[in-house]
């Protein structure tokens, strides 16, 4: 099965705002020990196939940037149709 890396890049300032359950806040208070971006180190990929900005790409356009690539790699086409010998 083919792996296809997807960087969503997002600012750690962004990441933060976005954080529903408070991890960020907790992390920079020390209640949580080696947090990525924050207590440890976060190491960006190396080559992604998708490198999605999320600061300034909307949730829909990143689905159709993700889709596009899917689509125009043959990912998204149907596998062929086995017919059983009647």
């Amino acid at each position: 099965m083919p792996f296809v890396e997807v960087w969503i890049d997002v600012p750690v300032e962004v990441a933060e705002q976005r954080d529903p359950k408070g991890l960020y806040k907790k992390a920079r208070e020390g209640k949580i020990p080696e947090f990525t971006g924050i207590s440890a180190p976060y190491e960006e990929p190396l080559k992604p196939e998708i490198h999605i900005h999320s600061a300034k790409t909307s949730v829909e356009d990143a689905v159709k940037q993700i889709v596009q690539y899917l689509d125009e790699k043959g990912y998204l086409k149907a596998p062929p149709v086995v017919k059983e010998d009647e």
